[in-house]
């Protein structure tokens, strides 16, 4: 009866969101030039879209409506699908004032607003604002569907401080134009005399977000922050220092491969190219060339690199676990659809993504990630043939572990025919290949709680259920565990039965000294 129910309730969702956007057509769009015909095309399109949207409405389409109206008309006025980096005044990227940087313990990324850093201006009012949505939107087109958890650090600020319309264009932002993005709102070391101001700002965030509002003091603040992501004045052990240029970007900054990250000589070329006031995208996705290496991948040797459960001779993929789910791509399928998952036992330190090429042509791949110290990633940098399909391996280097704030980028883009498939040859594809050729798909990282059993063996003796062929119990062995561990229980019972025995002389011994000692003494007297 719960899956009929909640069928049901998904083809309710499907008729609401087929109904938005007849109605958004029908009744919104009217003059041709109300909004960006871009929103219009991606709304009509796009169903996760639009059920955001429903959601945070409460499924009311009349209000879901009105919503995507306010968002369109501000998107437009804002020109948010033209906003690049070079629209934005200069100086307001060398402040420091806003910017992302690091995740939170739940995984989503922080947004920080250094509210010490902030004056009233009205002359400037538009710009900041526009500084403000150039960073949700640059954000958005990265992380579709990904919450942020934003930041005000208002560590030595004052009322000279608050903006109390720019405060409130912030968390509409949140409440009307970027529909579920919020995760929460940490205000942090907030003066005392500001309280009334924020009692204010409740008021606007509705019913909704207040609930995700949350006031810390510095010794607070490690319950939703790990140190690693936290500045020194928060105690935290974060050495991350704003710059400008480039952007500060932490998210997948060095490629990984074969023997784990490579730092090469046009790493250096690559920085250069983005402080050059390049546009959004340029600056995500310039990439590090990995350093000559002749590395060649025949149909026959990526068909040896599928995982075959009967397939024991594999030792690159033995042990790595098989993904159940995928995500359909234009050119490539990648499996796992949305994470990677890793846990503390030796048997959950590997993980495979699987990519199959659904195009007509050869397609070049690669693989980034947030945290290149941390995993090996083979291959990372190669190609597929137009109907193969390529494993990699991901597995955690020794004495490391898997964060939910681990990220891993799988990039591809069509090659020519013939083209080369060597390192040399790769490297030079990426550099040449446009960015709007490119597809990427993102893989978040899931870590696995562990286990602990429910009976406890003694001493010296395996637990009779572990072991064999991936984890599974091989019956032959397990009766071989529970013979040995039955034949130590009886040697031990054995030296036990000894121990009493010879116990039970000693007291007897005693007994009968202590018999004939009392006799004797009798017999004198």
């Amino acid at each position: 009866m719960a899956e009929v129910g909640q069928l049901e309730s998904e083809q309710d969702i499907e008729k609401k969101i087929e109904e938005t956007k007849q109605k958004f057509k029908n009744e919104y769009v009217q003059e041709s030039d109300k909004y960006d015909s871009r929103d219009v095309d991606r709304l009509q399109k796009d169903d996760a879209l639009v059920e955001a949207y429903l959601t945070w409405r409460q499924y009311s389409v009349d209000d879901a409506l009105k919503m995507i109206d306010d968002s369109f008309l501000w998107r437009k006025e804002f020109g948010l699908n033209d906003l690049t980096e070079s629209s934005i005044p200069k100086w307001m990227f060398e402040t420091g004032a806003v910017f992302l940087h690091g995740y939170d313990k739940e995984g989503n990324k922080l947004f920080w607003f250094k509210v010490k850093l902030h004056t009233k201006d009205a002359k400037t009012i538009m710009d900041k604002k526009k500084y403000v949505a150039f960073w949700l939107e640059r954000y958005a087109k990265r992380e579709p569907g990904m919450p942020l958890t934003v930041v005000f650090d208002m560590a030595d600020s004052g009322i000279s401080n608050i903006d109390m319309d720019f405060v409130k264009y912030i968390i509409n932002c949140f409440k009307v134009y970027y529909p579920k993005f919020l995760s929460k709102m940490i205000i942090v070391d907030m003066p005392w005399i500001m309280n009334a101001a924020w009692k204010i700002v409740k008021t606007w965030l509705g019913p909704e977000a207040i609930s995700k509002l949350k006031f810390a003091s510095k010794n607070e603040i490690q319950t939703f922050i790990d140190p690693e992501y936290l500045p020194l004045h928060m105690g935290g052990t974060d050495p991350f220092k704003y710059s400008y240029p480039p952007l500060p970007d932490d998210d997948f900054q060095t490629p990984t491969c074969e023997n784990g990250p490579i730092v090469s000589e046009d790493d250096n070329e690559s920085k250069e190219g983005e402080s050059e006031g390049k546009e959004l995208e340029s600056s995500f996705s310039s990439e590090v060339a990995v350093k000559p290496k002749k590395v060649y991948f025949s149909e026959e040797s990526l068909s040896s690199l599928k995982l075959d459960d009967n397939d024991k001779g594999d030792c690159r993929t033995k042990g790595a676990r098989k993904p159940l789910t995928t995500f359909k791509g234009p050119l490539l399928n990648v499996s796992p659809a949305e994470e990677l998952s890793f846990g503390t036992k030796e048997s959950e330190r590997k993980c495979l993504i699987i990519l199959d090429n659904v195009s007509k042509n050869q397609v070049a791949f690669k693989v980034r990630t947030t945290a290149p110290e941390k995993y090996r990633v083979k291959p990372s940098n190669s190609s597929c043939e137009p109907g193969a399909s390529v494993d990699i391996v991901v597995s955690l280097h020794g004495g490391y572990q898997a964060s939910l704030q681990d990220r891993f980028l799988v990039m591809a883009a069509e090659m020519e025919q013939n083209a080369g498939a060597g390192s040399p040859e790769l490297a030079q594809f990426w550099k040449d290949v446009p960015k709007t050729k490119i597809m990427d798909h993102r893989l978040r990282c899931h870590v696995m709680e562990s286990t602990k059993p429910i009976l406890s063996y003694p001493s010296g003796c395996d637990n009779p259920v572990e072991g064999g062929a991936n984890g599974h119990p091989d019956l032959h062995t397990t009766l071989m565990r529970v013979m040995v561990c039955n034949a130590r229980l009886e040697q031990k019972l054995d030296q036990c039965l000894w121990v009493q025995q010879v116990l039970i002389g000693l007291v007897l011994v005693v007994m009968m000294f202590s018999f004939l000692t009392l006799y004797h003494l009798s017999g004198a007297s």
